[in-house]
């Protein structure tokens, strides 16, 4: 399977357990956790889809990439770079894993829901038959 296909599948799969942790009444960090593998998996998806190899994979450097190759709204890289925050991941030194909230849960799941525009459909597809040939 090629990388964009795995890491969008991956993406999804993740996106969706949260939503089911979320309905079931989860913690609000383990699903906030579950959504933000979602929402990294989504992001290298799109870098894999435009044949860009991401150097980092914290939520800063990753929109850096992004940004690169598709029009991303200001509020939406604004409102995923701060994840960082939560997750103190820039530097392996002062690494710190912060108490996600309510709020923060439910702010990642409404980013994995907002990026997913960002993929180009008809790219998408000519690599889905692209793959399917080379079978």
């Amino acid at each position: 399977m090629e990388l964009f296909e795995e890491d969008y599948h991956d993406a999804k799969a993740y996106y969706r357990r949260a939503l089911q942790f979320r309905e079931t009444k989860k913690d609000a960090g383990l699903v906030f956790n579950v959504a933000s593998l979602a929402l990294e998996r989504y992001l290298v998806a799109l870098c894999d889809l435009h044949g860009v190899v991401p150097m980092n994979h914290n939520f800063i450097s990753l929109m850096k990439d992004v940004e690169q190759i598709v029009d991303v709204p200001h509020e939406l890289s604004r409102d995923i770079r701060s994840l960082d925050h939560i997750f103190g991941i820039c530097f392996l030194e002062t690494y710190h894993h912060g108490t996600p909230e309510f709020s923060d849960m439910e702010k990642v799941l409404r980013l994995c829901n907002e990026v997913q525009p960002l993929f180009d459909k008809e790219k998408m597809e000519k690599r889905y038959i692209q793959t399917s040939e080379k079978v």
